[in-house]
């Protein structure tokens, strides 16, 4: 899961209110945040991951090879 106030460092679009925000009665004024808008940026994110990752496995089969 994700907390809204880290992904608010990140994504700040994805986030709505603010970080323990406290009402006029003294209840908690949760944040909430639009999951939908982490997509691209998981999605980027995976991508630098696999490429990172076929780069180690190919380093590993030349090392392993010689």
């Amino acid at each position: 899961g994700f907390l809204a106030h880290e992904v608010q460092a990140v994504v700040p679009e994805a986030v709505v209110g603010e970080k323990d925000a406290v009402k006029e009665d003294g209840s908690i004024d949760p944040q909430s945040m639009d999951v939908a808008l982490l997509i691209p940026v998981l999605t980027s994110a995976l991508k630098e991951a696999l490429a990172k990752i076929e780069v180690l496995e190919s380093k590993v089969a030349a090392l392993e090879a010689s």
